[in-house]
């Protein structure tokens, strides 16, 4: 089957039995989990020192094992102290020559976005080893979409979206809100131009939300993509405060303001359900009457 290469650039996995069940899981399907020493490595909420965690990253350039999946044990937060450090250009080389498969989400998005803006090496943002494949039941939506994204050179996702009629063409990207907002002003976020960029958060109240797609807005990013995907935005429930204004009233009012579609809907982000998408490739999004699909191309692929 498949193998794969776990690292832990960010927090520590509170979780150590999710983390177990997670290997488990992936060796009784017949995949070969390595490097399961980095679950354990910890200094204070990270998963280990700034150095370890820069290690995981910059030994991947010479890791002798084409094919392989590459996969964080879980987010939190750690990826951002190491941005100055990671060898770009060795992983672009890396990657143009013998690709991994490398894929992960949330605090990782930093690493995805660093990476695509180097030299436009695709990721994959999807699901990881404690949360997803670790979880008490692990739902099949999930496993089902993992491989077909890393098992087919072109693919699509469907889904009940909601937005304006839109058909439009171009490099699919995004990931987490608040670690792409973080890049801005920095050499890490990519200079997408007509792109479709893919948003999900967790743990940000629908203010939050709305207050970070306007600095993209602000910052002239929206404006210069095709379309915004919005994905999954976990516990963001509003309060009596808010007096209505929720999730749906905060995009209903980002749609007032951006020329470009919004689409919204998208199980993608940090539930258990959640689709996998490769950050680079070469995207078409179709939404009418409720009916969306996402069809994908030009990512690398697990080879038989």
């Amino acid at each position: 089957m498949s193998r794969i290469h776990l690292i832990a650039p960010s927090g520590y996995c509170i979780n150590q039995s999710a983390a177990l069940r997670g290997i488990k899981r992936l060796a009784d399907a017949g995949h070969r989990v390595e490097n399961q020493q980095v679950i354990t490595r910890r200094d204070r909420r990270f998963a280990g020192d700034d150095a370890e965690r820069l290690a995981d990253l910059n030994a991947l350039v010479t890791l002798d094992t084409p094919n392989t999946i590459v996969m964080p044990v879980r987010g939190g937060y750690g990826a951002s102290r190491l941005l100055e450090e990671i060898d770009w250009q060795g992983l672009a080389e890396r990657q143009r020559h013998t690709p991994l498969l490398i894929c992960g989400h949330s605090d990782f998005t930093a690493v995805q976005l660093g990476l695509l803006a180097t030299d436009n090496v695709i990721t994959f943002s999807g699901p990881m080893l404690a949360a997803n494949f670790g979880a008490e039941a692990l739902d099949d939506f999930t496993q089902e979409h993992f491989w077909r994204a890393l098992r087919n050179e072109t693919f699509s996702v469907t889904w009940e979206g909601m937005g304006p009629a839109c058909d439009v063409e171009g490099t699919l990207w995004g990931g987490n809100l608040a670690m792409l907002v973080s890049l801005i002003g920095t050499p890490w976020l990519p200079a997408i131009e007509n792109g479709i960029l893919v948003v999900e958060d967790i743990n940000e109240h629908p203010f939050r939300v709305e207050r970070m797609l306007l600095q993209l807005h602000h910052a002239g990013i929206l404006s210069r993509q095709k379309a915004l995907i919005l994905g999954s935005f976990s516990r963001s429930a509003p309060n009596d405060y808010d007096a209505g204004f929720d999730l749906d009233a905060m995009i209903a009012y980002l749609r007032t303001r951006l020329a470009i579609p919004v689409v919204s809907g998208l199980a993608f982000g940090h539930e258990p359900q959640t689709v996998t998408l490769p950050l680079g490739a070469q995207a078409r999004l179709q939404h009418q009457d409720f009916h969306t699909q996402l069809t994908l191309s030009g990512h690398p692929v697990l080879s038989e």
